[in-house]
């Protein structure tokens, strides 16, 4: 019997919706340096949708740098803003429909991300995804990280990635000539998706049809 399908997915702004962790990032980056401006610039710089920058962790890390913060301050700011993810501090929410999606999908469904091990079950729960992966892998170091999981699935499986970074999450597994679901609305010139939407919601059917082999 041949293995089933394989989807991979992201978690910060794919699976966990909102701003709550990257503004709980800039908070402890201020608190950090003691500045009561650094939080207000990261706002202004939010509201402007800066193409500059992949995504809002890479737009606190930018700006930071910017304002001469040191990159072990960063890491130190980063860890203490993930102990928030969560809770009220930094609030996350789940794309409508992704639970009962992944609750049927007959597929082996594998959550992939950056991001350490620090409360992602609690943010699990939060979002009603609790169980809903088969493999909930951390600290992945993509995107390296997601061709050694390619090779770990092998040259057989059917694979979707989804994800909101082009670079990260999608471009190894398109170089191999399996599918890809950009989601998000931030411009990525070099991205080539077989699929794309504002979130996970809009590319549900989508991701069906991928599934039933349409």
């Amino acid at each position: 019997m041949s293995a089933p399908p394989a989807m991979i997915f992201d978690f910060d702004g794919t699976v966990s919706l909102g701003d709550g962790p990257v503004l709980a990032y800039a908070q402890a980056v201020a608190d950090g340096s003691g500045s009561d401006e650094f939080l207000p610039a990261v706002r202004e710089h939010m509201a402007l949708a800066d193409g500059a920058y992949i995504d809002g962790y890479d737009l606190v890390r930018g700006v930071a740098l910017e304002w001469g913060i040191a990159a072990s301050a960063l890491a130190q700011a980063y860890l203490a803003s993930r102990e928030l993810l969560a809770t009220p501090a930094a609030p996350v929410a789940a794309p409508a429909g992704l639970a009962e999606f992944l609750e049927r999908a007959p597929a082996e469904r594998i959550l992939l991300t950056n991001a350490p091990e620090i409360r992602i079950e609690a943010a699990l729960d939060a979002l009603g995804l609790r169980g809903a992966f088969d493999a909930v892998i951390t600290s992945a170091g993509k995107p390296a990280g997601i061709s050694d999981l390619l090779d770990r699935l092998g040259p057989e499986r059917r694979v979707l990635s989804v994800g909101d970074v082009w670079q990260n999450d999608l471009a190894p597994v398109h170089a191999r000539g399996h599918a890809t679901a950009l989601v998000g609305s931030h411009a990525q010139p070099d991205a080539r998706p077989d699929y794309a939407g504002p979130t996970v919601t809009e590319l549900l059917p989508a991701l069906r049809a991928w599934l039933d082999g349409r």
